[in-house]
């Protein structure tokens, strides 16, 4: 018996629900990297797709201009990455995550 995965609902979920993982990083002491990756072909249909996953979308969420957000899609591996500047750099006074390890949270409610 072959085991499918269960559709996804038509209504619009969290991200946070949507995706397999959702991890952010530091891409240098100035940027920060977001990685969002999904369980299948579907997951990511769905999340590329979305215009609430678009630079113009996600930079008020973290006070940056959408022309300073970049995006990149990777299909073969069912994710997609959002590239944009720290608020600040990291480890500067003021800096309340160093690592930019927790700064995907604002994208985890984003409905989808």
């Amino acid at each position: 018996m072959t085991h499918l995965p269960a559709p996804l609902p038509t209504t619009a979920i969290p991200l946070g629900r949507l995706a397999r993982v959702v991890r952010s990083k530091n891409a240098g002491p100035t940027c920060l990297t977001i990685d969002l990756f999904f369980a299948d072909a579907q997951a990511y249909a769905r999340a590329a797709a979305s215009d609430a996953l678009q630079p113009q979308a996600v930079a008020p969420l973290y006070g940056v201009p959408a022309s300073q957000v970049r995006r990149f899609e990777l299909p073969d591996i069912f994710a997609l990455k959002l590239s944009l500047p720290r608020r600040r750099c990291a480890g500067d006074p003021g800096d309340g995550d160093c690592y930019g390890a927790q700064q995907h949270v604002p994208l985890l409610e984003v409905m989808l």
